[in-house]
């Protein structure tokens, strides 16, 4: 490899690299809660206890669960019904109007019931759109640095950043490190030079990891814009039979019990887990938007949408999602390591500390090059780090793979 070829390939670690470096920072300081953020939601919460019941009890009519959310606040609407399959718990949306909702999401607000008694656990006054405690201080920064889609976007241009950082790191790895023995530190020269070898071995034994991590942070940042514009285009066609005609009112909803039992027989290898109301800008004005999940593992992170009428509580289609986001839906068990239990929570959670390592080692590396004299620059492809030290007066950027 020449040295115009290399000093490209660095220029490219480099800027990608100082580009990113503080994001990703922050996306990884916050994602070390965010491992664990089943455990910590439930330390956290504050909702009333299960009702104890046996293994096999039965579970409460959701329409029931609905009547009870609907008395206890009269005049508002529901917006949707979410089933937990983890936990006995059944969250109903309510929200002012259809209007205010639909301009503003954090109007509305939720109620968690037991599963087996219809008991009200929790009323979560405060808008759910709302960030309050720590879990949900965590997610807006890690998904969006509180900048909506907007932050969503550049924080998946700084995931792809990262990795074209890893990359760049991978091809400049060889040349500079080629006349020292696999993970050597050396201990006994220059502080700086410590610093490096710590940066180059840790980037490396990490590169798959990272490489992994950041390509399927990049694709989760492009799911909402990517769902939306799927949403959108297929709701036109398959709607067009409905144009014209008014919202059902809520005397004119067939049962949601009944409308989740025709989506099971219509999907029967799914486990139906929510249901969008009709009215809500997030599904149609005409049914109840059902979706359901795989019962698998790796099915569990595949979900599929069903249609059903609102007035007579017969299925209209089983949305098919497209391969694209199948995709983003298999990618997350890879970002979040949420699908092998406490173990792999965490090596999760030891691999994200290497990488702030990573990182950290590579700020070091550039900030202290400007104590470092500037008359020596890469000149040859066959230095040698041991005379000319050209990594350390030429560090770096902090990320990635290790220079």
């Amino acid at each position: 490899m020449s040295a115009s070829v290399l000093r490209r390939w660095f220029a490219v670690h480099k800027w990608t690299s100082l580009i990113s470096t503080l994001f990703l920072l922050v996306i990884c300081l916050t994602g070390l809660p965010l491992v664990f953020q089943d455990e910590i939601g439930d330390w956290l919460d504050d909702s009333a206890p299960y009702a104890q019941v046996a293994a096999d009890a039965p579970r409460v009519s959701l329409d029931r669960v609905l009547a009870v959310a609907r008395q206890h606040y009269p005049g508002q609407v529901a917006t949707s019904v979410f089933v937990d399959d983890d936990e006995p718990q059944i969250l109903v949306g309510m929200a002012p109007s259809w209007d205010r909702y639909n301009s503003d999401p954090a109007t509305g607000h939720v109620l968690k019931f037991d599963a087996h008694t219809g008991v009200i656990l929790r009323d979560d006054a405060a808008p759910a759109g709302r960030v309050v405690g720590f879990l949900p201080l965590m997610l807006h920064l890690h998904k969006d640095l509180f900048a909506g889609l907007a932050g969503t976007l550049f924080l998946g241009l700084m995931g792809l950043f990262f990795v074209l950082a890893i990359v760049s790191g991978v091809v400049l790895y060889g040349p500079f490190m080629k006349r020292l023995r696999f993970g050597a530190v050396r201990t006994g020269r220059a502080a700086r030079l410590r610093w490096l070898d710590l940066h180059n071995l840790l980037g490396i034994v990490l590169t798959v990891w990272m490489g992994v991590v950041g390509l399927t942070g990049a694709m989760n940042e492009l799911s909402q814009p990517l769902f939306a514009m799927w949403q959108v285009s297929t709701a036109r066609t398959l709607l067009l039979p409905w144009q014209g005609r008014p919202v059902p009112a809520v005397q004119d909803l067939t049962s949601l019990d009944a409308a989740f039992q025709a989506v099971q027989e219509t999907v029967p290898g799914m486990r139906v887990m929510s249901a969008v109301f009709p009215g809500s800008r997030f599904g149609s004005p005409y049914h109840y938007l059902v979706w359901t999940k795989g019962k698998t593992p790796l099915t569990g992170r595949l979900f599929t949408p069903v249609l059903v009428d609102a007035r007579t509580g017969g299925v209209t289609a089983a949305v098919p999602m497209p391969w694209y986001l199948r995709a983003l839906e298999i990618s997350r068990p890879l970002h979040f390591g949420d699908y092998g239990g406490m173990p792999l929570k965490i090596l999760w959670v030891c691999l994200d500390l290497g990488t702030i390592a990573v990182l950290v080692t590579g700020l070091v590396l550039w900030f202290g090059r400007r104590r470092v004299a500037a008359d020596t620059r890469l000149r040859t492809p066959g230095f040698d780090l041991d005379e000319t030290l050209p990594s350390v007066r030429e560090a770096p950027a902090p990320v990635a793979a290790p220079t």
